[in-house]
């Protein structure tokens, strides 16, 4: 590493620091302080003469705010849609009472001691084709109707929510970091087996969501106290008919079902043109259409405008009003989430992404731990575990060719573990997390931030013991 790279790595600290400051001490408005803290990363990599990677003329002040732009609009336009859509199914399914009856049907199953292990399972059974904004969204209705419904402290079921969510996105494919990671590897000739991945990610996600969902929650609980968002006040429902179990559930897993669909095709019918018929042709085009989130939602949320609105009584006007309440109630989450996207594109043009991949290779560490390291440093700077996975897959796979004998599967979990650590300010998950269970910046600080450290960490410690056991296992004789 050169005194550049130090400096970058410094900045970036820097950076983040102001950035907390502003928004927990001084109140600052969120999208305002994530902008300014873009500008003092551009601002002192301009005046380091900085050469973002690929390009031939030093970083000026005007890439840097074009740069902000571009990263604010490639975040909005991967997920405005997804989680307006997602707003929408989850204000129909609180307006309905299918939230209730949900609820109490799960409830009554699992029964009011075991309520956690009934939000773990939605969560797994919901979070594994789905992006994690989409599953909170989805599943927010049902965490604070349960909470009414047991009288249990909110964060006792809210933090095993999002740590299960959290594993399912960073962890399992279909979600996009792990398959990026899969493809980048597969592509520097190592060809790990996305099964294999899956299973892995089964073995070793679960105990960690475990250990930073109920088991933390249970200490969180007595540090931080905190009140559950008021369920959407319901409209009037003189005259409306709550929806059968049976069709609530299948409003609210057809999006799922929609999405496991685009999955199930590309993994049963063969990827290669030349090697399917005109008809699986079809029906690969067919799945990918209607599995894509935004599509899927879509249709998800006029399915749902009829099954949990016009069904149940609700007029049409009336259903679709909901729909506008519903989206006008997240205006700031989407600025914040796009600021923090912006954010992030600036630390990596800066080249702090770079710089902090070099500081872990030259510490010549095993290499779960220091893939892990890289994805985890890029992760705090960047804010994204999908680009902290993308980025450090792109650094290891280059260099694994010295590291012969290593179970590539394992050092994908590894890679996503560390895309989940230290979840901060930057992190567009953060503010997510934040708005929907109505959380302050500390108390997010403290609950969320937490949980995704722990999952970084103990999702880390599990994967380097199972690949000793597996390198023990199959060690030559």
């Amino acid at each position: 590493m050169n005194p550049t790279d130090w400096k970058l790595i410094f900045l970036a600290l820097a950076s983040v620091a102001v950035l907390v400051l502003l928004v927990t001490r001084w109140k600052v408005n969120a999208f305002i302080a994530l902008a300014l803290a873009a500008l003092i990363v551009g601002g002192g990599a301009v005046a380091m003469g900085i050469t973002p990677k690929g390009a031939t003329t030093a970083l000026t002040m005007k890439k840097v705010i074009d740069d902000f732009g571009a990263g604010l609009g490639r975040s909005l336009g991967g997920i405005a849609a997804v989680i307006g859509l997602g707003t929408m199914l989850g204000k129909l399914l609180a307006e309905s009472g299918g939230a209730q009856i949900l609820a109490k049907r799960f409830n009554a199953f699992f029964g009011p001691k075991r309520v956690i292990w009934c939000i773990m399972v939605l969560a797994i059974a919901v979070g594994l084709p789905t992006w994690f904004a989409v599953g909170l969204v989805l599943l927010l209705p049902i965490l604070l109707t349960l909470t009414e419904e047991t009288k249990k402290p909110f964060l006792l079921l809210a933090i095993p929510l999002i740590s299960c969510l959290s594993v399912m996105h960073g962890l399992m494919p279909p979600h996009p970091g792990p398959v990026a990671a899969i493809g980048l590897f597969t592509a520097a000739g190592l060809a790990p087996n996305m099964g294999m991945v899956l299973l892995w990610g089964f073995l070793i996600g679960i105990p960690t969501a475990i250990i930073a969902g109920p088991i933390f929650a249970k200490r969180a609980i007595k540090f931080v106290e905190a009140k559950p968002p008021a369920i959407a006040a319901p409209g009037g429902r003189e005259g409306i008919t709550p929806p059968p179990f049976g069709l609530t559930l299948f409003s609210i897993l057809l999006p799922i079902l929609l999405m496991l669909a685009d999955t199930v095709a590309q993994v049963v019918i063969p990827l290669d043109p030349a090697k399917r018929t005109a008809l699986q042709t079809s029906i690969l085009n067919v799945a990918g259409f209607i599995g894509n989130a935004t599509i899927a939602l879509l249709i998800s949320v006029i399915f749902a405008a009829w099954s949990l609105g016009i069904r149940c009584g609700y007029t049409a006007p009336r259903v679709w009003k909901f729909t506008e309440e519903s989206v006008a109630a997240v205006g700031m989450t989407l600025l914040v989430v796009g600021a923090g996207g912006g954010f992030a594109s600036v630390l990596k043009e800066a080249g702090v992404a770079g710089s902090m991949g070099l500081m872990a290779k030259q510490l010549g560490l095993p290499i779960l731990l220091y893939a892990w390291m890289v994805s985890a440093f890029i992760r705090v700077a960047t804010g994204s575990a999908t680009v902290a996975i993308t980025t450090a897959a792109g650094l290891i796979a280059p260099v694994m060719i010295d590291y012969p004998g290593t179970n590539v599967e394992l050092l994908i979990i590894a890679i996503g573990c560390g895309s989940l650590f230290l979840s901060h300010l930057n992190d567009a998950g953060f503010w997510i997390v934040k708005d929907c269970l109505g959380l302050t910046v500390g108390q997010t600080l403290r609950t969320w931030t937490v949980t995704e450290t722990i999952v970084g960490i103990i999702g880390l410690l599990l994967t380097i013991a199972i690949h000793a056991v597996w390198a023990a296992l199959n060690a030559p004789a």
